[in-house]
């Protein structure tokens, strides 16, 4: 057996901006339009805990590569932890905690019983082999038995993952208990209690939030155009969601770059290549190739940023030409940039709640598991677009109220049901 050079994170550029700080000031925001006691937000600017697990893998060749696995529970105040699991080679401890933060507002946000959570791995996931990554998945589950389980952290996919890694973590769980435990994870495949509906849950959710938020405006999907910046989970789904809708799509795109048609992309037979394509758009030939730059900035109604974070900076904002954005990613405007947006009137849907659907169909996968019941896709569905509708509603009701942007407005809505659990609780000892 080699030992090999242990695999670290990436120190960041110059112009780095911790993503923590940002999710802070939104929560700082929040407790000042909520007068909030000082001591409930010292509790709410810090996680609970933080963990940090090493991570041996022994590769197909033989030798050991030392991985740094993280994840971070940050308030579990309303129940238990609930995030998703990340493979990127972009994840940083700072990334995962500010992840977390921003799950225990959603959460709240949404009447959901669960707090905020977080893990990842610093790894691109095409460089390992399946068997590789097996062991990787299987020996960081291993690292954090006994910080998760169906009544204290519940992880699912996030980018990286899939139902493949929440089986191989769900079985590690259970086989160390020596019974089967579903409940440990959700986004699992169906064969071992997950739930129908989960792999359009988050695209879902985002179209129903856009779907809302243009009926106030008095327009609907067939009235609208939209870009879509990433083709993955979310960006799929949505772009097949709002396209089923009568949506018409101008402009998709993937780490390969964008496809622009002015009458409209086929998005079905998009969806059908990217299958047959490991799930990559190069090389379609069917419409005009641009970059990731030129799609954010497309004349369209809708724009659904669906990658990464920080895709909408203040040097791109003032080129945005929707109207809506859509935060079906985490964090893709910066905090400077959704200011601006606000100013010029560009309504900015926020991540906590337009992303909101895959922990919703998440929830409502744990509560099936817990019982033992199973649903059909229908209910799940109709369950899910209750829950969404309404925090839609609540948020923007809180908007018109309060005379703020529809972020301000939801963090106040989630931020202050935590605290105010917080302050009934009390504080022990």
């Amino acid at each position: 057996m080699v030992l090999t050079k242990t695999v670290l994170n990436a120190a960041p550029s110059p112009a780095y901006i911790c993503p923590t700080a940002r999710t802070c000031s939104y929560l700082g925001q929040a407790a000042v339009d909520l007068q909030m006691d000082p001591n409930i937000l010292r509790m709410l600017e810090q996680p609970r805990k933080v963990i940090t697990v090493s991570i041996p893998v022994q590769l197909d060749n033989g030798e050991v590569q030392v991985l740094a696995g993280h994840r971070v529970q940050h308030c579990d105040v309303l129940g238990p932890y609930k995030g998703g699991i990340r493979y990127h080679p972009g994840v940083t401890l700072e990334e995962v905690s500010s992840l977390a933060m921003l799950m225990t507002w959603k959460c709240a946000l949404l009447g959901i019983p669960y707090g905020g959570a977080k893990g990842g791995i610093a790894i691109d996931p095409a460089q390992y082999s399946v068997r590789e990554l097996e062991r990787i998945t299987r020996r960081y589950t291993s690292e954090l038995i006994k910080d998760i389980g169906p009544a204290i952290d519940i992880p699912a996919p996030d980018v990286g993952t899939s139902e493949r890694e929440m089986a191989w973590m769900m079985d590690t769980y259970s086989m160390n208990k020596g019974y089967a435990v579903p409940g440990v994870v959700t986004g699992k495949p169906l064969s071992i209690g997950g739930s129908k509906g989960r792999k359009l849950a988050t695209g879902r959710g985002v179209m129903i939030v856009v779907r809302e938020a243009l009926a106030e405006r008095g327009q609907s999907f067939k009235d609208v155009t939209v870009a879509i910046q990433g083709f993955g989970k979310v960006g799929n789904a949505t772009a097949y969601l709002m396209y089923e809708e009568g949506a018409k799509i101008l402009a998709v795109s993937d780490v390969s770059g964008g496809l622009f048609d002015s009458n409209g992309l086929d998005i079905p037979a998009l969806m059908d290549y990217a299958a047959r394509n490991r799930g990559s758009l190069a090389g379609f030939m069917g419409a005009q190739r641009i970059s990731n730059e030129e799609l954010l900035t497309l004349p369209c109604d809708v724009l659904v940023p669906a990658a990464l974070e920080d895709q909408i900076t203040e040097d791109n904002c003032d080129r945005i030409q929707a109207k809506i954005v859509a935060e079906a990613a985490n964090g893709p405007v910066t905090l400077v940039a959704d200011q601006m947006l606000h100013h010029r009137g560009v309504m900015v849907l926020p991540d906590i709640l337009a992303n909101a659907g895959g922990v919703v169909v998440s929830y409502l996968e744990w509560v099936q598991g817990q019982s033992y019941v199973f649903w059909d896709e229908d209910r799940v569905n109709r369950e899910m677009e209750g829950l969404m509708v309404k925090a839609y509603q609540r948020v923007s009701e809180n908007a018109r109220k309060m005379s703020v942007p529809m972020r301000r407005a939801a963090y106040m809505l989630g931020v202050g049901r935590v605290a105010e659990a917080l302050s009934d609780r009390g504080l022990y000892p």
